[in-house]
């Protein structure tokens, strides 16, 4: 069975390269039409064939996939991959997660998710309103991405190996992914990665057939594919920030770890083009920057795979090295180039100059340098390592092969950023970016203010909620900003959706009910992060400490066992102005299949304000325990505002008639 798992790994790459030089040959010998000729051909020789060369392999990963969660949910061992990702303890919702835990099936449940959108979007009617012409160059790029999966799959990362003798039991799946995070946030990634990789493919296509003037603009054909690959990007970013919160015991949401910051970087490409996209549809400008942005989106989700499997920078999350990293990297480079090419073309279409940048369009765009600017620093400071250690090794180590400190030391000759530095550059970008969101609705596409009465509104706002914070002591200038935005941009967003033109118009309705969900996640960072406040205080039973509005009193200490671990708790007993506000219980486990490796299960009192955390750090052989205890404000608004913005996309699919000014 699995032999034959692997015989369609390798027939879904045929199909997608014989797919994708059929639709190359029916393109070769024919010219492209000048701009605005439309073609009377209406079916072209070799698109089906093409069509059913991506049905097949369509196929291909879905049955492949299917085998390969078989062979987990059954304890089929005699795979290298079951074997090293679950073990009979595991419950079968968590070795079914395995499927996306390893390498080798993370790779091929992406290659699924593209798979599952290229066979979705061929089905749609939008797919066959497109001219042929578009089609097959669609088809070329499509299946050729698919062709480079394909090759992945079947040399380096091939998900079906067979041991040579069957183990009686697996390794087991790492503890830290035994939550229900794995579940979702993983999948939600990949699902996003893989629903641009539809738009891009499209946008490089239309500018390549040039048939802009017979068809629907890609924008518009692709828009549920393109809003629905953001919606699951940001839920699976947002989920992964709970998960490092509740789960990993880390005290935080966002670590800046380089596979986060990896998620992070598609993301802010692909929302700086959701907003040059607008002025597109409505100006019919920035047709070349739109086409090269969604495809830097899918792209940069390459890069992110490139990070975590080339084992060029060390994270948590990261596979190691697996072989694929060359390969990758050229296929990031070839694919860089030739968007760049394709969207200088495209760059014909665009009509017009841009407006000022005291108009929408130029607010529209400031908002879209800021979250590219964004993108290049978290780049860059992600591959510092890499460049440091490049740097000092290769033109500073001319006479010596390593960097030495004084000392003597060895250090490798790499250099890392901390999250100081990423926290003191982009917060403050963070900050004036969701300022500008809170005065852009009110500026006319041409310059000018379109309602005085309620821009001032916002402006008194922003001054209010500032004066305010400093009277309550709240003092830290980036704070400051960016709380005081946040409630601008929330006083803002809340009278446009009160507007007709808004509430009656769902794609505007959806639109600034997302930016509210980032006012609100603006407002969470802005306190969460400053003015938390944390201790590690060394506590014996029956003593009692205060963490900023708590009275925390250690009550007792607990030893147990669960599947497969044992565990020492901690009771806390925790109080606010004297009244009892709830019971926290931290843990600390250790896993029969882990060795002496300790991890961390934090326990939280939920709160709108002020939230209570704990973790469990050590326990000394009188029973003193080491506990890490903090106060962290307005966390929880994080959330809320994430669940606003994962979900609202899915209001505007499809462009109603009439739309908001």
């Amino acid at each position: 069975m699995y032999y034959f798992a692997f015989v369609l790994l390798a027939l879904s790459m045929l199909c997608a390269l014989a797919g994708a030089a059929w639709a190359v040959k029916s393109l070769w010998p024919r010219t492209a039409p000048a701009a605005g000729k439309a073609s009377r051909r209406t079916s072209v020789p070799g698109l089906g064939f093409v069509e059913k060369a991506n049905l097949c392999l369509t196929g291909c990963y879905i049955i492949a996939s299917a085998i390969l969660i078989y062979a987990l949910a059954s304890y089929d061992f005699s795979l290298v991959y079951v074997a090293s990702y679950t073990d009979r303890l595991l419950p079968l919702f968590y070795r079914i997660t395995a499927f996306w835990a390893g390498q080798a099936g993370s790779m091929l449940f992406w290659a699924f998710s593209v798979a599952i959108c290229g066979g979705l979007f061929q089905l749609t009617r939008s797919y066959k309103s497109l001219t042929p012409d578009t089609r097959l160059w669609y088809w070329v790029f499509y299946l050729g991405i698919m062709s480079f999966f394909g090759l992945i799959l079947v040399t380096w990362n091939n998900p079906f190996l067979m041991n040579h003798a069957v183990p009686q039991d697996g390794n087991g799946l790492n503890p830290l992914l035994q939550n229900p995070g794995m579940i979702f946030h993983p999948p939600l990634l990949f699902l996003g990665y893989g629903g641009f990789v539809i738009p891009s493919c499209l946008a490089l296509a239309q500018a390549l057939s040039r048939r802009q003037a017979d068809e629907a603009a890609w924008t518009d054909v692709a828009r549920p594919f393109t809003l629905a690959a953001w919606a699951m990007l940001t839920a699976g970013i947002v989920l992964g920030g709970w998960w490092a919160y509740m789960e990993l015991g880390w005290g935080g949401y966002w670590a800046w770890d380089p596979v986060e910051n990896a998620s992070l970087i598609p993301w802010l490409i692909a929302t700086a083009a959701l907003h040059t996209m607008l002025i597109q549809t409505r100006r019919n400008k920035l047709h070349g920057v739109n086409v090269f942005l969604m495809a830097l989106t899918t792209i940069s989700a390459f890069f992110a795979t490139y990070l975590v499997r080339s084992g060029v920078v060390q994270s948590v999350h990261a596979f190691g090295s697996g072989g694929v990293g060359v390969p990758l990297l050229l296929f990031i480079l070839i694919s860089v180039a030739l968007s760049f090419w394709i969207a200088l073309l495209a760059r014909r279409s665009d009509t017009g100059e841009l407006a000022g940048i005291e108009s929408r369009e130029g607010f529209l765009i400031l908002t879209s340098w800021l979250l590219l600017a964004l993108s290049l620093i978290i780049l860059i400071a992600t591959m510092w390592p890499v460049f440091s250690a490049f740097w000092k090794e290769t033109v500073m180590g001319l006479a010596r092969d390593v960097v030495l400190d004084e000392a003597g030391h060895d250090h490798g000759g790499a250099v890392g950023l901390t999250a100081d530095f990423y926290n003191r550059v982009c917060m403050p970008l963070f900050a004036a970016m969701v300022a500008i969101l809170s005065i852009c609705p009110w500026l006319g596409w041409n310059g000018g203010v379109r309602n005085m009465r309620k821009l001032l509104l916002v402006v008194c706002s922003f001054i209010g909620a500032a004066a305010a914070m400093y009277s309550l002591g709240y003092t830290l200038p980036v704070a400051v900003l960016g709380a005081s935005a946040s409630v601008a941009a929330l006083v803002s967003m809340s009278l446009k959706l009160f507007e007709r033109p808004v509430y009656s118009h769902a794609p505007s309705f959806a639109a600034y009910g997302i930016h509210i969900g980032v006012a609100l996640i603006a407002l969470g960072i802005a306190f969460s992060g400053p003015y938390k406040i944390e201790s590690e205080p060394t506590m014996a039973m029956g003593e009692t400490v205060k963490v900023g509005q708590f009275e925390v009193t250690f009550k007792n200490l607990y030893e147990g066992e669960g599947a497969g671990y044992i565990f020492l708790e901690g009771e806390l007993e925790v109080r606010k102005d004297g009244k009892l506000i709830g019971i926290a219980a931290p843990q600390r486990r250790v896993y029969a299949k882990w060795g002496q490796m300790q991890f961390a299960e934090a326990a939280v009192i939920p709160s709108l304000g002020n939230e209570f955390y704990a973790t469990l750090m050590a326990v000394d052989q009188q029973n003193r325990a080491v506990f890490r205890l903090s106060s962290n404000p307005l966390v929880n608004w994080l959330w809320i505002g994430g669940i606003l913005m994962c979900l609202l996309p899915f209001v505007s699919f499809r462009r109603r008639n009439g739309r908001e000014n």
